[in-house]
């Protein structure tokens, strides 16, 4: 189980913007979840061994957010070909098997995880009430195998910030996960010949 960090892209940057289908096969755009005082983006996918450890906190975590403002969406940017788990059917089956209060969303040109400059599963971004990135990195310390709390602190640290209205967290860790799986030939970077 090789582990990838975040890219850690700027903070300031503004939110690229998307349109992608749900499990449920409506359309959502960017625009529908963003806004004061301010939303989360999450990358994941359905078979990653760190998304599956932390799953469960933060489908937990975000209910408690919600109620506060706080929009969150999840994107799924993998090569379905080379993981079929990772399937927008199966996405459906795990978003309804674990409650999602989120929209979870299939990225399929992986064009919106090259705009996020999204790298590895789970993958987190905060933006705030104007669209602008103050957060990116880990959800906490734990991971699978390491015996540390899954207790969100790094993210749930972000978050209160926002809402309190004080500044970004001066030390952000990137988040470590598996790498996208990027379709041959679509890896960022990468121009053909």
């Amino acid at each position: 189980m090789a582990a990838t960090p975040s890219t850690m892209l700027q903070l300031g940057t503004p939110m690229p913007q998307f349109s992608l289908p749900d499990t449920d096969g409506k359309t959502v755009s960017s625009s529908e979840v963003t806004g004061a005082p301010g939303t989360l983006v999450m990358f994941i996918c359905n078979h990653c061994p760190f998304v599956i450890h932390i799953r469960q906190a933060l489908v937990a975590l975000v209910k408690q957010y919600q109620p506060k403002g706080i929009k969150a969406v999840a994107i799924s940017a993998n090569d379905i070909n080379a993981h079929p788990d990772d399937s927008p059917q199966k996405m459906a089956e795990v978003a309804h098997q674990n409650d999602f209060s989120f929209p979870y969303l299939y990225d399929q040109t992986q064009e919106t995880a090259k705009a996020f400059q999204a790298a590895c599963t789970p993958d987190f971004f905060v933006f705030d009430g104007e669209g602008k990135l103050f957060y990116r990195g880990q959800m906490d310390d734990s991971r699978p195998g390491n015996d540390k709390p899954v207790d969100g602190r790094d993210l749930r640290a972000a978050l209160d910030a926002l809402l309190a209205g004080k500044p970004a967290p001066e030390q952000q860790k990137p988040s470590m996960g598996c790498n996208i799986k990027w379709r041959q030939g679509n890896e960022p970077g990468y121009f053909g010949v």
